[in-house]
């Protein structure tokens, strides 16, 4: 089976949406292929409580959604941080639907055809080819980009590839994120030096010295949403659920357990409908730290699933474990006792959510990589095709341990690496940054894994972020498909000054 287009958006993720609507609203036949079953990625996946930034920036299509949540609610713009996952989903299916995207669910890609620096088309696992003049790669793995031949980086830098301050293996500092001190390591063994000493949820590997590239990602985990409501599903034992996987969790909990109960994940009415977003809040949550996801951006499809899996039932287990295991303090079982999983939410995927929290995976070195610096101290770029303002946000990197040489012998310790939050005024973002060189591809756009470093990627990351950066890369990708001449497809001839014109009359925001 073979279908040609003139746009070709991979990944549904509200990128890959906002891309699609975007193209198809500028004129071009657009198809969205989706790996999955589902529209919107997180933004209808469990992040419902979305992290904004500075609001003076949010313009285009995220300020369509935000203000489409505020219509469906009967509120004003902004009352609400998100909406209930089903009532994000429901609005980007709509917008397809009025703007005529074909869309083809089940559509992992596996392949692609690449004449003379140009994809033709694109394969997926179940035969489908799709033809088309401009790609847009809007997944959060970035899964077109080695099929392209399109150079990319993935976790940690060294602080001396671009002289960033805050690039690399982080220093174990003391933190609301980090482990409380003198948690051991092993499980029986003080010494470690027995066969399977380590607990399980710790990183074994040997840390790198500070500052060094590592190639550490950001932790992924799932963002679940609970309800206290009387039709809630009850949280359950996992058929599997092993009970020495929590050791760690005890015996966080001896040493840490007078937080109020919403410091593990939130627990708290932050949706509409009375819903919670639960968060990754503290050193032991919902996010995995055990470097699992260390392994996740280049691993195959069938090892990804098992990763999947792996972060799915934390989860389920975590949930489990704060409202039913006798090492956690009473106060903190009764209030998670009261909460379950909504009805009305992820029906099909046993009412957890559908997405993965994938912070980072790929990221493309393209045209131009996006650093620190261009952050900290704001560029003026004159292709801005967006702006960004929220705060390098690199949430936990790994678990691991550490001995302190402590008289009269060494105490072994467990701590948490590579949480950081710096803040940053206003940015730019310019369109080199969604352009592989031209030497590497000529008809690719990237609207997720954008070129840029580990540190400027984690501000980046937010999705109403990505909702801007896929409508800039809509917008382009139709206006290289209908170029004439030579320039058809050419994503690096686009018309800069047309396209910053049409981003503005739809209400991007470029410049304060």
């Amino acid at each position: 089976m073979s279908s040609q287009f003139e746009v070709v958006v991979y990944g549904a993720t509200s990128a890959g949406v906002c891309a699609a609507v975007a193209a198809a609203e500028t004129g071009a036949r657009t198809v969205l292929l989706e790996p999955g079953r589902h529209l919107g990625g997180m933004t209808s996946g469990g992040l419902g409580y979305t992290d904004v930034g500075d609001v003076r920036v949010l313009g285009g299509m995220a300020d369509r959604l935000r203000r489409d949540i505020a219509e469906h609610y009967g509120v004003a713009p902004g009352h609400y941080a998100g909406p209930e996952p089903h009532v994000a989903e429901a609005i980007f299916r709509r917008w397809l639907d009025e703007a005529r995207v074909e869309v083809i669910f089940d559509a992992q890609v596996t392949g692609a055809e690449v004449v003379e620096g140009r994809i033709r088309s694109i394969r997926t696992a179940e035969g489908i080819e799709v033809v088309g003049a401009v790609f847009v790669d809007a997944s959060y793995e970035g899964d077109l980009l080695p099929l392209a031949g399109v150079p990319f980086a993935i976790g940690r830098e060294d602080r001396a590839l671009y002289g960033e301050r805050f690039a690399g293996r982080q220093e174990l500092a003391p933190g609301r994120h980090n482990m409380p001190p003198w948690i051991s390591p092993f499980r029986d063994d003080p010494t470690g030096l027995e066969p399977g000493a380590l607990l399980p949820q710790i990183k074994p590997e040997p840390l790198a010295e500070v500052g060094a590239g590592d190639g550490g990602v950001m932790s992924f985990g799932y963002r679940v949403c609970l309800t206290t409501a009387p039709d809630r599903i009850p949280i359950t034992r996992r058929v599997g659920y092993d009970e020495a996987h929590w050791e760690l969790g005890r015996r966080f909990f001896a040493e840490h357990g007078d937080l109020p109960t919403g410091r593990y994940i939130g627990l708290e009415e932050n949706l509409p409908g009375g819903k919670c977003d639960g968060n990754s809040l503290g050193p032991f949550s919902l996010s995995v730290l055990d470097g699992s996801a260390w392994e996740y951006p280049d691993a195959s499809l069938d090892r990804r699933e098992e990763l999947r899996l792996h972060h799915l039932h934390h989860a389920q287990d975590f949930l489990w474990f704060l409202g039913h295991d006798k090492a956690v303090p009473a106060h903190i079982r009764q209030e998670f006792q009261r909460w379950g999983l909504p009805a009305d939410e992820f029906a099909d995927t046993g009412h957890l959510p559908h997405q993965l929290y994938v912070r980072e995976a790929r990221r493309m070195l393209g045209e131009h990589v996006l650093t620190e610096h261009d952050l900290a101290t704001p560029v003026a770029h004159p292709d801005a095709i967006a702006m960004g303002s929220y705060h390098f946000d690199i949430r936990e990197v790994q678990r691991t341990w550490r001995w302190a040489y402590e008289h009269p012998a060494p105490i072994a310790y467990v701590a948490t690496e590579g949480y950081l939050s710096v803040a940053v005024p206003p940015y730019q973002v310019p369109y080199r940054a969604l352009l592989p060189r031209r030497e590497d591809c000529a008809n690719l756009l990237v609207a997720v894994c954008v070129s840029a470093s580990h540190v400027a990627f984690s501000s980046i990351r937010m999705e109403p972020q990505y909702q801007m950066l896929g409508h800039a890369a809509g917008v382009a990708a139709a206006l290289a498909a209908g170029a004439p001449g030579p320039a058809a497809g050419a994503v690096h001839e686009v018309d800069v000054p047309r396209l910053q014109q049409r981003l503005a009359d739809a209400g991007q925001v470029l410049a304060l």
